[in-house]
């Protein structure tokens, strides 16, 4: 799990979110929305491929809205069931009603070999 945990306003253009990820060494941001979203590095690659602009496009145009998360108490295991049933990469990790980290199919891999 990648702890503390990165985030992002939804206002923020794509070059600003590409900035944080590549400084922090991380490929996902979580979107401070309610319910949570999420940016990742392939919605930045999308938006290069189309040609856009990464200092007018806004994260709130490309993020994934309304996010699964999980508890830090959760077991591993279950966790890379959720990502392979969801077909997703990354998790934000929620206590009570607070963000502590993001947890990938990285981390996963990482733990489960």
């Amino acid at each position: 799990m990648s702890t503390p945990l990165e985030t992002v306003s939804r206002s923020a253009t794509i070059r600003e979110a590409a900035t944080v990820m590549r400084d922090e060494e991380i490929t996902a941001l979580v979107v401070t929305t309610d319910p949570p979203s999420i940016i990742t590095s392939t919605d930045l690659v999308n938006v290069a491929a189309e040609g856009r602009d990464p200092t007018d496009v806004q994260v709130e145009d490309v993020m994934t809205k309304s996010v699964e998360t999980v508890p830090p108490t959760l077991y591993l295991e279950e966790v890379a069931a959720m990502m392979t049933g969801l077909s997703i990469g990354h998790l934000p990790v929620v206590e009570k009603d607070d963000y502590v980290g993001m947890i990938s199919s990285t981390d996963v891999t990482a733990e489960l070999s």
